[in-house]
């Protein structure tokens, strides 16, 4: 554990390194922090509307609707990777907005139409690492959104086949029970209450058409006996 010695000096120490000062300082101190946003695992920045945030992870929940933990995994992962590339543009526009108070006095003798264009280009040599930056991050935040899409996209397909799969089981399961009689009996906690009974029902008469054939000429049987 830390004396009270070391945390005076620690303090002392943390006093002498507040960041960068100049203007220039300031911005570089800033694209350090785009990239951290661009390529951390921390999703938001300083100043980032959490709430937004939400409502935007909400959004591709209602959409891709997932159904188990892998699933909510990659939905959740699809929702920061958009939002970091929602992000890309108005950090362009934002370094670029730097820039211009950087270099607000520069080409001061120059005519103002083709002054303006001089800032633009110094803008992009001087910060041309981080705009490359921005569009190799883009790029690679583009082929992590694919990658993710087709994971989800399989892992959805898995699944309606496994659930498929039961619903199928289940029907079979009724079927037998039909032939039985003892479909009145059908414990639906043998698939963990997974299926309706209506689901199965209707799966079973997709498979059997004439499941209940049987069933009903017995019904008519009745009516004509009471008829009679």
């Amino acid at each position: 554990m830390a004396t009270d010695a070391q945390i005076k000096a620690n303090r002392e120490n943390a006093k002498l390194s507040t960041g960068a000062k100049s203007e220039s300082g300031k911005a570089k101190s800033s694209l350090n922090a785009v990239k951290t946003g661009l390529t951390g695992r921390t999703v938001l920045l300083p100043g980032e509307d959490a709430e937004a945030y939400q409502e935007h992870v909400a959004s591709f929940f209602d959409r891709w609707k997932p159904e188990a933990d892998d699933q909510r995994n990659l939905v959740q992962s699809l929702a920061d990777t958009e939002w970091r590339l929602l992000r890309i543009p108005a950090l362009e526009m934002g370094i670029y907005a730097l820039g211009r108070l950087e270099f607000a006095a520069e080409f001061a003798k120059e005519d103002e139409a083709v002054r303006k264009h001089l800032i633009e280009a110094k803008i992009f040599l001087t910060y041309r690492k981080d705009l490359n930056n921005l569009s190799i991050q883009e790029s690679r935040l583009r082929r992590q959104r694919e990658k993710d899409i087709e994971a989800l996209r399989t892992l959805k397909e898995q699944h309606r086949q496994a659930v498929k799969g039961r619903l199928n089981k289940a029907a079979s399961l009724y079927i037998a029970a039909v032939k039985e009689g003892t479909n009145h009996e059908f414990d639906l906690g043998q698939f963990g209450f997974e299926f309706s009974i209506e689901q199965i029902e209707v799966r079973a008469l997709e498979i059997k058409p004439n499941l209940f054939d049987a069933y009903y000429r017995e019904l008519e049987e009745e009516e004509r006996n009471k008829a009679a």
